[in-house]
């Protein structure tokens, strides 16, 4: 019996559906067997943007073997796919390009860890790198070495915004496009899979779907599985030095799209609490949570304006509490569902 037969048995297990990914180019099956640390970079219709994140992880230092599994979510150009296979096929990175054809942000996510575990025998860890972001040369470095040291199964790492209209730089401040952290150390729970790197227990012991795909269209579906990470008694690290950077458009600084990031980060934590507090009296626990917040948005606002300089960074408080309150009604802002105005 081969050594890894094992870990193989342990990931096969946990899947009981047919694949809803398909395979469009891989590396050698012999390339991949001893390769314990994949990055999972899911796309959709950015195949420019997704050739800077894949030549970023490219030139990354330190001399780690890693693998990368490029996700396709758009299932009929594949623009994105295309790319990525011309690019492995030169040598650029080894891996996978898959094709998950159904789109939702949580679908791709979903497929490219699946994928992982059962084509990466010796998988220890999966990382994360969005197609309009791309990591410093020592990103994987400083997460690797975390992961070796730290008491955490969960890391997370830096994203700095680059806006395309420089003029509009000063919206680095806001809470919108701000890291939640800013010291490498524990840390509570993380809120973004924009950047991170997760050990293959926390995968195995949460089980699939990993990511509830109820969460597709309106995000969440990351905050809602490290909230059930953190439930199981996973540890959390940040790691400062796993840096990114991430390209903002000219849109994502238009006011109309702040707020509608603002409102949707209101529905999301208050989806999540009503399902950690599940009957009448939890909803009404968390009703009760969105108008205190809605009642101190007044004074945390102000002094977040003043701190800042800026009204409309000023506003993030009251539209938060907001958009929690829209979400007793059924309100939900699907800002996923038309990813390229995302």
């Amino acid at each position: 019996m081969n050594a890894l037969d094992p870990i193989r048995n342990r990931a096969a297990a946990l899947f009981t559906t047919p694949e809803p990914f398909s395979v469009l180019a891989s590396s050698p099956e012999a390339t991949l067997a001893g390769v314990d640390s994949v990055v999972c970079v899911p796309t959709f219709r950015r195949p420019d943007l997704l050739e800077a994140t894949l030549r970023s992880l490219a030139a990354q230092q330190g001399g780690h073997d890693v693998a990368i599994i490029v996700v396709e979510n758009e299932g009929i150009e594949q623009a994105g796919a295309q790319r990525a296979a011309s690019l492995l096929a030169q040598g650029l990175f080894k891996g996978f390009v898959i094709v998950e054809p159904r789109q939702g942000n949580c679908k791709a996510y979903n497929a490219a860890w699946r994928c992982a575990l059962t084509r990466f025998p010796a998988l220890k860890q999966v990382l994360g790198i969005d197609d309009d972001e791309t990591a410093t040369p020592l990103w994987l470095d400083a997460f690797l070495k975390a992961a070796r040291s730290a008491p955490a199964e969960l890391f997370g790492g830096s994203v700095t915004p680059d806006f395309e209209d420089s003029s509009r730089a000063w919206l680095s401040a806001h809470p919108v496009f701000r890291s939640h952290y800013a010291a490498s150390g524990p840390i509570p729970i993380l809120f973004s899979s924009a950047n991170y790197l997760i050990r293959r227990e926390v995968l195995e012991r949460l089980g699939y779907p990993f990511l509830d795909e109820r969460f597709d269209f309106t995000g969440g579906g990351d905050s809602d599985f490290f909230t059930r990470a953190k439930a199981a008694g996973f540890r959390f690290w940040w790691v400062q030095e796993a840096a990114q950077r991430e390209t903002m458009p000219a849109r994502r600084s238009e006011f109309g799209w702040i707020q509608a990031r603002a409102l949707r980060n209101g529905a999301i934590s208050a989806a999540i609490e009503r399902r950690l507090r599940p009957g009448t009296s939890g909803r009404l626990r968390v009703l009760a949570k969105s108008l205190a917040l809605l009642g101190a948005s007044l004074p945390r606002g102000l002094a977040l304006g003043l701190k800042t300089g800026s009204a409309v960074i000023g506003l993030y408080h009251a539209q938060v509490a907001a958009g929690r309150l829209l979400s007793e009604f059924g309100v939900a802002n699907e800002q996923y569902r038309k990813p390229e105005a995302n």
